[in-house]
């Protein structure tokens, strides 16, 4: 049972870390301004994004696999908006 707990509050903590990026990539698509967006942070933010879904695969961790993946893009596709419209 204490399992069952513990893996359901990883994929609580992961759905919500992952999805508070949802906003920001959707208002980066739809104002296509990265301005105040730190280049730098968000690079090493998304190695250790990488990093951490490296990690989850090696653990074979499913909460770390998913959201570190989802985040991963959501992560991508605004470091790459904030490449395009520099």
């Amino acid at each position: 049972m204490i399992d069952f707990i513990i893996k359901y509050i990883g994929f609580f903590a992961a759905f919500c870390t992952t999805f508070a990026f949802l906003p920001q990539a959707i208002k980066v698509y739809k104002t296509k301004s990265t301005k105040d967006i730190s280049l730098y942070m968000f690079l090493i933010f998304t190695i250790g994004v990488l990093s951490w879904l490296i990690y989850g695969l090696i653990i074979n961790d499913l909460p770390v696999i998913l959201a570190n993946a989802v985040t991963l893009i959501l992560s991508f596709f605004i470091l790459i908006y904030k490449l395009k419209f520099k």
